[in-house]
């Protein structure tokens, strides 16, 4: 796949296993003319208690679909689809309907238990990527905590070659943005995206407001990767369908978009992925 850190990169990227509704990576159909990220989603630096989990300071557990969603399918997936590359989402908004707050005892401690539990996941399960993914931050750490945990993560896996890529994916509010842009600051080198979730707007109603969205993030995100995204149910955010197609058609033909991702494949196979084969056959257009 050729990509450009000016134009469009082709990039369609699936978050995938969350909802335990017995997705299989085979399930999503995949354009061979896109490069397909799957990011599974999550581990989460929590015990696995169901009724009353709490932070491991890093070390991380996995609370995808692992029944369905294991080392040998990523592997199949892979093999089948050359275009294909696996990674994993860390953090998310809850566990076990509690939220996960982001909270290291220390930055040293974290970043050690973190780089040593998500290596043994990532050489595990095959993986190619991680994905930053925290959304929560109450009575937590202040945001240059943040900026160096995650900062001095994604240095290390990046730098040993643990993965090939590495996105973030914030979202308009003041706690998440403030944290997200600084990590951006310092550490952007070695982020390739920015899986910014427009979906967090209550509602969009027009491809000019998406657009300008859009641009604003640009700005925050300077010369970043940014990537155009919806929610399978349209339940925020520009709806799935001609509008925010529209919109990104014309990024495109900007050069300014670099790619679409969806929260989340396990709600659009009700939908029979309607909407991912168009994004990816608009993505795939010369």
């Amino acid at each position: 796949m050729a990509s450009s850190s000016t134009g469009n990169s082709m990039l369609f990227t699936a978050y995938i296993g969350a909802m335990y509704k017995n997705i299989k990576f085979s399930d999503v159909p995949i354009n061979k003319n896109v490069q397909f990220n799957f990011l599974l989603s999550f581990a989460i630096d929590y015990t696995e208690s169901p009724s009353y989990p709490t932070p491991t300071n890093g070390k991380f557990n996995i609370f995808w679909d692992h029944y369905k969603l294991t080392p040998s399918e990523v592997s199949s997936i892979k093999n089948k689809h050359p275009n294909v590359r696996v990674g994993v989402s860390i953090g998310g908004a809850t566990v076990s309907n509690h939220p996960v707050n982001f909270m290291p005892s220390s930055i040293d401690s974290w970043v050690s238990n973190a780089v040593f539990s998500l290596k043994d996941i990532i050489n595990k399960y095959h993986l190619d990527g991680i994905d930053i993914n925290y959304e929560h931050f109450e009575g937590g750490s202040d945001t240059q905590t943040f900026v160096e945990c995650i900062g001095r993560l994604i240095k290390n896996l990046k730098e040993n070659n643990i993965v090939k890529f590495v996105s973030i994916a914030p979202f308009d509010d003041d706690e998440v943005q403030k944290r997200y842009q600084a990590l951006w600051t310092k550490y952007g080198k070695y982020i390739d995206y920015v899986n910014f979730q427009f979906y967090s707007y209550e509602q969009i109603t027009s491809k000019s407001e998406f657009i300008t969205y859009f641009k604003n993030e640009r700005e925050n995100y300077k010369d970043g990767k940014i990537l155009a995204s919806y929610i399978s149910d349209g339940s925020k955010g520009l709806k799935p369908g001609k509008k925010i197609f529209k919109a990104c058609k014309k990024l495109m033909e900007k050069n300014l978009l670099h790619g679409i991702f969806f929260w989340c494949a396990d709600d659009s196979k009700e939908l029979k992925f309607e909407h991912e084969v168009k994004a990816q056959e608009l993505l795939a257009t010369p």
